[in-house]
């Protein structure tokens, strides 16, 4: 793991620790390398109650509860099917947060509609998710690491927008 990632793990693992929460990974192309992230920072059991890879469209719908349907109509590489994992995992792990990946890394599998490195990533509660979707392909070792550090960037930034306990007393 790079540097950068420990940094963002880090602080990560300060404001759940401050915010008494809880988060998993629901993960398809990544395959665990953004609950890796996560648990790179000694104490992670805190806050970090495990983590679902979903590699096939069976495990979406029946652990992670994303839609037959929206796979059918959109394939599992889309904006729907990353909020839906998200709300899923929160779900099915009973925590406060999640944080999702799903795309294709590569080198093959790619579509003229999802050509390789296109990678849907979310984070949230089961409520309220935010997204990006990565697009470029360096190779599957290179688009892994990026849509990684982009996920756990984008739950820090979501971290950030939420109540702090000290808000929430006032």
């Amino acid at each position: 793991m790079d540097f950068e990632s420990k940094i963002i793990s880090r602080e990560i693992s300060q404001i759940l620790w401050e915010m008494n929460k809880t988060v998993s990974t629901a993960e398809s192309c990544t395959g665990g390398r953004i609950a890796e992230a996560i648990i790179a920072v000694p104490g992670a059991s805190k806050y970090f109650k495990g983590g679902i890879i979903s590699y096939v469209d069976e495990v979406k719908m029946s652990l992670l509860h994303v839609s037959a349907d929206v796979l059918a109509e959109k394939t599992a590489v889309c904006e729907e099917v990353a909020r839906q994992m998200v709300a899923g995992a929160c779900k099915t792990l009973n925590t406060d947060y999640a944080i999702s990946a799903t795309g294709i890394a590569g080198p093959g599998g790619g579509t003229k509609e999802n050509p390789v490195g296109t990678i849907w990533l979310a984070c949230g509660t089961q409520e309220r998710q935010v997204t990006m979707k990565v697009e470029e392909d360096h190779g599957r070792d290179i688009n892994l690491a990026i849509a990684t550090n982009k996920a756990m960037q984008m739950f820090l930034d979501f971290l950030k927008t939420e109540p702090q306990p000290a808000e929430l007393e006032g």
